[in-house]
């Protein structure tokens, strides 16, 4: 069976025993502050396990693309280096909501294996949770039972708590599980040693398949185990080892999910793919960069189809690691010295069209946002080889025994600082391993000690910084339906449902949830509403934020109520202030996006947005700067919208591909329900899908003012907008500067003619200087070069100068090694109080007398408080102390007695 037979047998299957197929959630998650991105298939259904949501239908199956890159599920170190573990995954799976449970999981988990996928039963083993005392927890001896009515009892197997009881977090549901695992070593191997006992010892021949849980529990912060109203089954079915298992490969990336992108990567690079190398063995190192580019390409393609650009923080970092590795290992042992990553995009978006058409529908934009990394971090490589090859020659010269006042300095060993090996790893992107490769090629070890110990600080600063606190929910009501009302009204009588509190960077504050509620939790780019929470005592608490969690609709408070108000009904106040301003912004991002794809093209979509009260920010696809005239015309288009005072059409619970086939815009990356929103102003112009809140008309704008457009990432350009007395005050404060500017020039006739005549005329004074500069400059050339001191055969100058600035004293160092031969100099310079040294060496000397002007300044610029560094003949050194230049002039001679 071919890859794509296998996917569909699985989703054929459950769809026979009743369940309904839903479409794969994005990879990148929204809403879920304790997740980045999916990992599981259970991922999208979390809020129903949790309670906060009701199942729309009993039973339902999928395929789920997943990411894991760190944690106890995988190391992205080891990606490609095995063959079973991968950053981006899909997850086959079937879900029962309080439906059928252990018996039915079981029974129709066993007859796909083996009367629809036909898998040998002899290579078949399962695993049950065996119990645990402490927790209280006895053996599951349902499934036990359930299980050897298929199979010998030699082939079920106990488990521990560790590999057999599933928990989706540190609190929240979790249940025993049962694992199928399978045996895929040769026959000869299997006759040796049992798979059984193999089973969870790490074996890559004998691998998890297939993982049912049995959620029974809720799991406390105090650690205790509360049993669930209704149990719910989750079940993870690995879909490239179920491939590899059907056709008979003893790799992942033996099987047509992978060789397809794994042969075009052999064939661009002329080299062999060799799976079956070993470490040490010839072709080892090629084989682990072709499954790391092979694995690499679908986390980074389907995570930037999804809605997540590559970035320096967050979600992004992630995904801009996972790429630099994949291109790292291209550059460093397939060799490939230009962009080529990229190139594997159209493979991938072909092979996934009709499963996941996310990636197939932007795959131009993709690759160019692709391409645009690539080139960007094969310029920052080529740096950090550059910085590292400086490293090296400042090392060596550093090797060389030095007298300095009558004392000799030994040479330090021949060792890269683990502090510079993780300045490469931080900010260059250097894998350690690649640094002591290009160290041992140079005959040099790294201090590995120290890299791990900074490495693990920078972990333990980010664990610190991320670490959230989260109590148990409180709850004060058993309905936990929760009604948003924020569309009709901004008041609202609600009562408390259920709150906890939550501790995170050393302040604590409350989540409470309201059975009612018009306040808007962020979502969608919108900011969450802040308000007030009056109570019948009169007391009034500040929500000074509201969220999304799982979908349920949370606000964030400083504190609870007093005494026994909190059970009592309240009073929900949105700012509506605050909330007016926040819906001008919303709806004139709707107005922007359709201007810009009347003016920019087609091609033009969103890619992130925020609106708050203050200003809206709209990220789109477009690959060229947006021009001064087409962001006149998108400004003018906007307002000219805003002037014809266009009413809301707003349509709700409108089917999903009846709003899709309508010609609405949707965005990639967003999970949408069965039922939709849809804002309309004007069905020509501007119809999109929407769950924010929006002005009656576009009159309420007022005025629309872009004040900014740049770049963010590759094929993305940012702008920035005002609106209504935002963009009043902007409009104000620049006449008044213009006005200002007037009055300053004397009330000119044309303000820029004079604002350029003022320009070239300093333009002209600069070159005046600059001239003085280097005439004084010269003449100090002569003054100084009859000042030469001949020492052991070097021509000595050591010399304080009077000149403004580091440049002059550059240019005079240059200007005296070109007439004195066997040069030695060294000027100082009180440049605005800030001492400066330079030393100059003729190259001959350099070489003849192991002389190295970067060594020699640090340590002249430990006389002044600083420190400095450059190239053998020439380099710079500042400080802070000018008191000590005559100390450090005095200082040069000793280097070369």
């Amino acid at each position: 069976m071919t890859a794509t037979e296998i996917r569909q047998a699985f989703l054929d299957f459950f769809a026979s025993k009743g369940h309904v197929i839903v479409p794969s959630a994005p990879i990148v998650i929204k809403n879920d502050p304790t997740l980045m991105f999916t990992n599981a298939g259970m991922n999208q259904f979390k809020s129903i396990f949790l309670g906060d949501e009701a199942a729309k239908y009993p039973r339902v199956a999928d395929t789920q693309r997943c990411l894991r890159v760190s944690g106890k599920h995988n190391d992205l170190e080891e990606v490609g280096i095995d063959t079973y573990h991968h950053t981006m995954f899909e997850m086959l799976g079937n879900w029962s909501f309080g439906d059928y449970f252990k018996k039915e999981a079981i029974a129709w988990s066993w007859e796909l294996l083996t009367e629809v996928y036909k898998i040998d039963i002899d290579r078949l083993y399962v695993t049950v949770f065996e119990g645990d005392v402490k927790e209280g927890l006895p053996k599951d001896q349902e499934a036990y039972d359930y299980w050897k009515q298929y199979l010998s009892e030699d082939r079920v197997l106990l488990g521990n708590k560790k590999d057999n009881f599933w928990e989706m977090g540190e609190t929240g549901p979790c249940g025993p599980c049962s694992e199928i695992h399978y045996d895929s070593r040769p026959e000869a191997e299997r006759i040796k040693v049992d798979g059984a006992s193999l089973v969870n010892a790490d074996d890559p021949l004998v691998i998890e398949i297939w993982n049912n849980v049995f959620m029974q529990f809720n799991r406390l912060k105090d650690g205790s185990l509360q049993p669930l109203p209704a149990k719910h089954v989750d079940t993870g079915l690995g879909f490239e080892r179920l491939v590899r298992v059907l056709q008979g490969k003893t790799s992942n990336y033996d099987t047509d999910v992978f060789q397809p992108l794994i042969q075009f990567i052999a064939r661009k690079s002329g080299k062999e793919y060799k799976g079956d190398a070993k470490p040490g063995e010839a072709g080892w190192n090629d084989a682990v960069a072709m499954r790391v580019m092979a694995d690499h390409i679908r986390a980074i393609g389907f995570a930037i189809a999804d809605g997540q650009l590559p970035s320096n923080n967050k979600a992004g970092y992630v995904i801009r690691r996972i790429l630099r590795r994949a291109v790292r290992y291209s550059y460093q042992y397939l060799d490939f010295k230009e962009p080529f990553l990229n190139q594997l995009v159209p493979l991938l978006a072909e092979q996934f069209k009709g499963v996941f058409d996310e990636l197939y529908n932007q795959k131009d934009f993709v690759q160019k946002v692709i391409l645009e990394e690539e080139n960007a971090f094969l310029r920052t490589l080529g740096n950090g080889i550059s910085k590292f090859n400086m490293r090296v020659l400042a090392l060596n010269a550093f090797n060389m025994p030095i007298v300095i006042e009558d004392a000799k300095i030994a040479p330090p060993a021949f060792q890269i600082d683990g502090s510079f090996a993780f300045e490469l790893y931080d900010t260059f992107g250097f894998p350690i391993d690649l640094t002591e490769l290009m160290a041992s090629e140079r005959g040099l070890t790294v201090d590995i000690e120290n890299f791990n110990r900074l490495l693990q600080q920078q972990k333990s600063r980010s664990r610190t910084a991320t670490a959230i606190d989260t109590g148990d929910w409180v709850v004060l009501k058993d309905d936990d339906t929760v009604e948003f009302t924020g569309y009709d009204e901004t008041e609202s009588i609600a009562h408390i449902i259920k709150y906890r509190k939550v501790k995170a960077k050393g302040k604590e504050q409350y989540q409470i949830v309201l059975d009612k509620t018009p306040f808007y939790a962020e979502s969608g780019g919108q900011v969450g509403d802040t308000g007030d929470l009056v109570f019948p005592d009169g007391e009034v608490i500040p929500v000074v934020d509201t969220k999304k969690e799982n979908g349920l609709i949370v606000h964030y408070v400083d504190k609870l109520p007093e005494n026994e108000a909190i059970d009592d009904a309240l009073t929900a106040i949105v700012d509506n202030e605050r909330r007016e301003s926040i819906k001008n912004n919303h709806s004139a991002t709707h107005l922007l996006h359709a201007a810009l794809k009347q003016v920019l093209g087609s091609h033009v979509n969103q890619k992130g947005s925020l609106v708050n009260a203050d200003y809206l920010r709209f990220d789109f696809s477009h690959f060229a700067k947006v021009t001064d005239d087409e962001l006149s015309e998108i400004e003018a288009i906007v307002n000219e919208k805003v002037r014809e005072n266009i009413g809301l059409k707003e349509e709700r619970y409108v089917p999903y591909q009846e709003a899709i086939n309508s010609g609405v815009t949707a965005l990639f990356g967003e999970k949408y329900g069965d039922f939709v929103r849809i804002i309309t102003f004007d069905d020509k112009f501007s119809k999109e899908l929407c769950g924010g809140t929006h002005i009656k008309a576009t009159g309420h704008i007022g005025f629309f003012k872009i004040t900014a457009e740049s770049a963010v990432a590759a094929g993305v350009r940012r702008i920035e907008a005002i609106t209504g007395i935002a963009a009043e005050n902007y409009i104000n404060e620049q006449s008044r500067l213009v006005n200002q500017l007037k009055d300053l020039l004397k009330n000119p006739k044309d303000i820029s003619k004079s604002v350029e005549s003022l320009l070239d005329e300093n333009a002209r004074l600069k070159k005046e200087i600059e001239k003085s500069i280097l005439e004084k400059s010269s003449g100090l050339k002569n003054e100084l070069a009859q000042k030469v001191e001949a020492v052991n055969g070097i021509n000595f100058i050591a010399q304080k100068v009077q000149l403004p600035n580091a440049d002059a004293v550059k240019n005079l160092a240059y200007q005296l090694k070109d007439i004195v031969p066997n040069l030695f100099l060294v000027l100082a310079a009180d440049i605005e109080g800030k001492p400066g040294l330079t030393v100059m060496i003729a190259e001959n000397l350099v070489k003849e007398k192991n002389l190295n002007a970067g060594t020699i300044v640090r340590e002249l610029a430990k006389e002044i408080k600083g420190g400095g560094g450059g190239q053998p003949f020439f380099a710079t050194a500042g400080g802070s102390d000018v008191s000590g230049i005559e100390k450090a002039l005095e200082r040069a001679k000793t280097f070369i007695l």
